[in-house]
């Protein structure tokens, strides 16, 4: 009879909450890592709602938060986040400025939506480190808090352990990162399907400040059939100058179009693609490192290893060991287009 081995522990995220914070960046929160979805592959979450005491915490709309541990369970978390606020100069309790110092200190990973960026300036903790926050609040943010490095055109951002991301919906993409991060490229892909999003957003926050959508709408349906036809094509070598062909647009202006509508390059963007596609391949495959270089379409291992270097700061061989769940292969060409993670790096580090 065969011996089921050991199921890893439940990764442990703890929700600070306070009087001022988000209803939507709880729920967020709260779908992201307190939904069981280990029926569908999905690691397992032990979502804590953290506060000074049991006392239920107001959000606007007449909702409340029911803590569920205090402080102290902190120093057992493995992710601390801290969602954005209703009014952004909601000064947080001090105990809870004090024990997310404590935290950093032990090395905790630290989040924080939106707003929550104010938060974590309040405890000290972004004083000369790079952070972002919605577009709309940046000014403020370097007003109030001028030692902390704003950072404008990104989604989402890390530094020192700590974790900061642009608007509402960037929360979303936040969290879906960490739990790329930790544990891999597919876990983060069920959750996204089951919350039906991107597991993975193209572009920086710039994109949702000045540029508008594409003037003619057939740009932009022009631009979504190059992307599905270079998701069915990975595996073959494509350039920039076979995207524009198909769009019936000189590179030029295929690349000035492309970036207007998505806020990256067509070169970033594949290459993006390439490595997504590889990270699903060392996952749920056992196939070697040369054909998953071939299918991804990186045309040899050196290559596929150079990129991983400089965007993943790992080894394709070194993400297989942490993230693999190896599953048949079948096929001989690219992957489906429905099973890559899209979308470029939208991260700043």
């Amino acid at each position: 009879m065969a011996v089921q081995a050991p199921q890893p522990p439940a990764h442990r995220v703890a929700l600070v909450a306070f009087p001022g914070i988000r209803a939507f960046d709880v729920s967020v929160i709260t779908e992201v890592w307190g939904t069981d979805r280990t029926d569908r592959g999905a690691p397992a979450f032990d979502l804590r709602r953290v506060a000074v005491d049991s006392t239920p915490v107001p959000m606007r709309g007449g909702l409340a938060l029911h803590p569920d541990r205090t402080l102290t369970w902190l120093a057992r978390a493995d992710l601390i986040v801290v969602p954005g606020l209703d009014d952004h100069f909601t000064p947080a309790p001090t105990p809870v400025l004090d024990a997310l110092r404590r935290a950093h200190a032990r090395g905790t990973t630290l989040a924080a939506l939106c707003g929550g960026a104010f938060t974590l300036a309040q405890a000290g903790l972004l004083d000369g480190r790079r952070a972002i926050t919605h577009w709309n609040l940046i000014d403020l943010l370097r007003t109030h808090h001028p030692r902390v490095n704003v950072v404008p055109d990104a989604l989402f951002i890390e530094d020192d352990n700590i974790w900061t991301a642009a608007g509402t919906a960037a929360g979303i993409d936040l969290c879906l990162h960490l739990v790329r991060r930790a544990h891999g490229a597919e876990a983060a892909a069920t959750i996204a399907r089951s919350m039906v999003t991107a597991p993975f957003r193209t572009g920086t926050q710039a994109q949702f400040i000045e540029h508008p959508t594409p003037r003619a709408d057939r740009d932009a349906d022009t631009l979504a059939a190059v992307r599905e036809h270079a998701l069915r094509h990975l595996h073959e070598p494509l350039t920039v100058a076979d995207l524009a062909a198909y769009a019936g647009m000189s590179p030029r202006s295929f690349a000035r179009h492309f970036t207007a509508a998505t806020g990256t390059t067509p070169l970033r963007w594949l290459l993006d693609q390439r490595i997504a596609t590889a990270q699903k391949l060392l996952e749920r495959t056992d196939l070697p490192m040369p054909e998953i270089a071939r299918r991804a379409g990186f045309g040899s291992e050196v290559t596929m290893r150079q990129h991983f270097a400089s965007r993943l700061a790992t080894s394709p061989r070194a993400y297989r060991a942490a993230f693999s769940t190896p599953a048949p292969a079948s096929g001989t060409g690219a992957p489906d287009s429905a099973s890559v993670t899209g979308g470029s790096s939208p991260i700043a580090r």
